[in-house]
């Protein structure tokens, strides 16, 4: 046994020389029985962290065989064979592959679709190499398949950006009411359904989820486009009816039917490019970006200007972020390119043109429109609408969080609760229209302002009395009342002006029997 175990060590040895990465291995828990042979890849601090193959797992039914000088050459021959790292991250997804092939004519009517459109495929792989190797990194992590990688191109072609007319957001396109229930944060600073981090995190949360309750990667990615209650819907009715239950045999909308035919296709296409006349772009198996900390509040603009990254690669990493200033209390870290990391903090640290932040945050106190806001923070409306994606007719709603200039004097950095939480709220822009009513017998400046739910300043203004002025029986009262308001009728002694009466609605006869019956 200790020849055994020196045999094993010396094989380690050699093994460590053989490999591109350096090894760990445990040689005595193959030979004392232990859980089996485990290979990791180790990281020297200060390097780029270079990502090897999968982990390799002997069974420890190995220890009880005995091992000759031939068994040892064979087992040592197909190790080396398996440490091969990756030749770029294409291979290590390959490797990855996990998940039972589809064959069906929607594959290959989606697999022809993609070969007729081989820019299209560039365009969308190239895309991607910004964000494949930590999907890739998060997936084997959670010892997922890897083809699940490749579900993006499906969703979003890899578009950060994009969103759908159901409004569907980022790259893995969640619903808000989704995103919320899987903790990614939307307000009016930031959307973490496009955050790079959160939402890769967010969709591999939901996608285990999904395949705990169905037990198939097909139904899951189906219930991933369709809703886990449409999915269990129709597995149930397949079952009362005594049919299959797999993906192909379920009732779905087009959409769905198409969804994993697509991802198949993809796959395919990675597998063998060449075969569909499709070209990849090289992505190699290292890490794109890193986190860095943000201590201060910072314009967009400047933190690409001292990291020396194009303002476009900058928000393509950040893409969560939707106003011009990052404010660090509410997004306390950003990517940038791996490279880059160490020149943005050197930078930083030297800098020395005055502040940061050229924005801040101004709540306001009550419901105003857009113009108003901005004559009392001291821009032009079509500025402060612009910074503050605020369309046209609409007003601002009380309590709402808005992007204003910061003054030169102000050191103050937004607060917590205002950059995790501060929301834009609009209503729409209410049209009002002149209106003369008659005043009943008693009737006051504060009961006609009840009545026909308006300030009673705003009746007095309009009709230059004082607050507490009253009316004559008859008299002629001005008011200014939104169309919905003005249609209804106000109850009490005044009278509203005279309208043409809505038609009565005509009696329904009483259902007979056979008409219940029916419906």
């Amino acid at each position: 046994m200790n020849v055994l175990k020196l045999v094993c060590a010396a094989l380690v040895l050699w093994l460590t020389g053989c490999a591109t990465a350096p090894y760990t291995m445990d040689a005595a828990a193959v030979v004392d029985g232990g859980p089996g042979l485990t290979l990791q890849p180790t990281r020297e601090m200060g390097s780029r962290p270079q990502s090897a193959s999968r982990p390799l797992f002997f069974g420890s039914s190995v220890a009880h065989i005995p091992l000759t000088p031939m068994d040892l050459q064979t087992m040592t021959s197909r190790m080396v064979v398996s440490l091969a790292p990756p030749v770029d991250l294409w291979d290590r997804i390959r490797r990855g592959y996990a998940m039972p092939d589809l064959d069906s004519d929607l594959v290959h009517d989606r697999e022809q679709w993609y070969t007729t459109r081989p820019d299209y495929i560039f365009r969308m792989t190239e895309r991607s190499k910004k964000y494949l190797f930590h999907i890739v990194e998060e997936l084997e992590l959670r010892n997922m398949p890897t083809e699940l990688a490749l579900l993006p191109f499906i969703e979003s072609a890899f578009n950060p950006q994009a969103v759908s007319g159901a409004k569907a957001a980022g790259m893995w396109q969640f619903m808000p009411a989704t995103g919320k229930y899987f903790e990614l944060k939307q307000n009016a600073f930031r959307d973490d359904r496009r955050d790079v981090l959160a939402s890769t995190r967010a969709a591999l949360d939901y996608l285990q989820k999904l395949y705990g309750m169905f037990g198939d990667w097909h139904l899951a990615l189906a219930a991933y486009n369709w809703g886990e209650g449409s999915v269990g819907r129709a597995i149930a009715k397949n079952q009362r009816a005594g049919l299959a239950v797999g993906y192909m045999d379920l009732n779905m909308p087009m959409e769905t039917r198409f969804y994993v035919p697509k991802l198949q296709a993809v796959k395919n296409i990675v597998s063998n490019p060449t075969a569909f006349n499709s070209k990849l772009p090289l992505i190699e198996n290292h890490p794109y970006f890193q986190t860095v900390t943000i201590h201060r509040d910072i314009d967009v603009t400047l933190a690409a200007k001292l990291a020396e990254v194009p303002l476009d690669d900058f928000k393509a990493l950040n893409p969560s972020i939707n106003r011009p200033v990052i404010m660090a209390a509410g997004t306390p870290q950003v990517l940038l390119p791996w490279d880059n990391a160490e020149v943005f903090q050197s930078n930083l640290e030297s800098y020395g043109g005055g502040r940061l932040a050229s924005w801040t945050v101004w709540v306001a106190p009550t419901t105003m429109r857009p113009a108003d806001a901005a004559k009392r923070v001291g821009m032009s409306e079509a500025d402060f609408r612009s910074v503050n994606a605020i369309p046209p007719r609409v007003v601002i709603k009380a309590g709402s969080s808005l992007l204003v200039p910061r003054s030169n004097t102000m050191s103050q950095d937004v607060g917590v609760k205002v950059a995790d939480n501060g929301q834009l709220s609009l209503a729409p822009e209410v049209v009002q229209k002149r209106t003369l009513v008659r005043a009943g017998r008693g009737e006051t400046v504060a009961t006609i302002a009840r009545k026909y739910k308006v300030g009673a300043d705003q009746v007095a203004q309009w009709n230059k009395v004082g607050m507490s002025a009253s009316f004559k029986p008859g008299q002629q009262i001005l008011l200014f009342l939104p169309n919905a308001s003005q249609a209804r009728k106000p109850t009490g002694t005044a009278r509203a002006p005279a309208h043409r009466p809505a038609p009565r609605r005509a009696a329904t006869s009483r259902p007979s029997r056979t008409r219940l019956a029916k419906r």
